[in-house]
């Protein structure tokens, strides 16, 4: 079969690799119909987070299973599933907890020994504990299977930091970051009541999408006349609730200093850059909370594809270009050149 795979900096390629195959009773292997880029793969790509030559990368897709292993019990061949970021094996005490990203049998696609999403099929250990089933309908559905692949990451990432940013009904938000999660991030915020958004971008492709969302402000600005602009907003105050998508010390320092005294920080973006600019002291003396990480994608699955199938949130909108599978690597091209928003990858 066809996988993506990384050689290294600005070096991805479609390769024959070995097929897919169950090779534990808990296996089962999924035919990929959608899968996509993702903002954090490209630190891969740019060399920023070294990967092995060679090695699968892809952490995003949507397909058929087409076989199953003997212990395999919650999915049958020919069922449309979706996979989180992160397969898990669903009985352990995080998984119960609803953090199956700490699952000590769990792990991300593409590690060494694993298959990508970006791929023709991808192998799924613990397939009980990690694959969602989806509508049979929603296979002539390209829309809302474009929706539906959301949830395999961004919307997931999107709604977790608005959770650990205690995003409540009637609370005023704030999201920086303009990319796919930082959009997700705008329509979490709504989906949970929040009456005021401020979105954080500077790319009117993106934040017009931001405004379709939910967002009910838009601040261009950056660092020190990023943080002025939002305080002006809110009276002086700084918005009840932060969500920060990016993970750069200039983003993480906006996001704290824009926080109301007493609010909430949750960040989600992939930290780069040592403290990430986080200031205890400065959260000390304003009692701002900061709490967030990897999300919990299974956990949140449930709940978002059920809204998502009732029409109540759509984050298709965040896919703005589609390539086949031969086109992926100019998929991360155009989203390091940033011409492209997210990156559909179609079968």
């Amino acid at each position: 079969m066809r996988a993506t795979v990384i050689h290294g900096p600005n070096d991805v390629r479609v390769e024959e690799v070995p097929d897919a195959a169950v090779r534990e009773p808990g296996d089962a292997v999924v035919r990929t119909v959608l899968a996509c880029i993702c903002g954090s793969d490209l630190w891969a790509y740019r060399g920023v987070v070294r990967r092995t030559p060679g090695q699968r990368i892809g952490h995003e897709f949507l397909g058929v299973v087409e076989e199953v292993g003997a212990d395999v019990t919650s999915v049958r061949v020919g069922d449309l599933v979706v996979a989180p970021f992160v397969w898990s094996d669903g009985t352990c005490e995080f998984c119960r907890e609803g953090l199956h990203t700490s699952c000590p049998r769990g792990g991300f696609w593409g590690t060494p020994g694993s298959d990508g999403g970006q791929g023709e099929a991808v192998r799924v250990p613990y397939a009980d504990g990690t694959l969602v089933r989806l509508p049979a309908e929603a296979a002539g559905d390209d829309r809302l299977l474009t929706a539906l692949l959301a949830l395999s990451d961004v919307m997931a990432t999107g709604h977790h930091a608005a959770l650990a940013a205690r995003v409540r009904p009637g609370a005023t938000v704030a999201v920086v970051g303009d990319g796919a999660v930082g959009l997700c991030g705008v329509l979490a915020a709504r989906r949970l009541g929040a009456e005021r958004i401020i979105a954080l971008g500077r790319h009117p492709d993106r934040t017009d999408i931001a405004r379709r969302f939910g967002a009910t402000d838009v601040v261009a600005q950056r660092g020190e006349a990023a943080v002025e602009a939002v305080r002006e907003l809110t009276g002086g105050h700084g918005a009840h609730a932060v969500l920060e998508a990016v993970g750069t010390e200039e983003s993480m320092r906006t996001a704290i200093s824009i926080a109301r005294d007493g609010g909430a920080v949750g960040y989600v973006g992939v930290p780069h850059g040592g403290s990430a600019g986080v200031d205890v002291r400065q959260m000390f003396n304003r009692n701002v909370a900061l709490a967030g990480g990897v999300a919990p994608a299974r956990a949140y699955l449930p709940e978002l594809l059920a809204d998502v199938l009732a029409g109540v949130i759509d984050p298709a909108p965040v896919f703005d270009r589609s390539v086949p599978l031969s086109g992926v690597p100019e998929g991360y091209r155009a989203m390091d050149e940033r011409t492209a928003l997210k990156v559909r990858v179609t079968f």
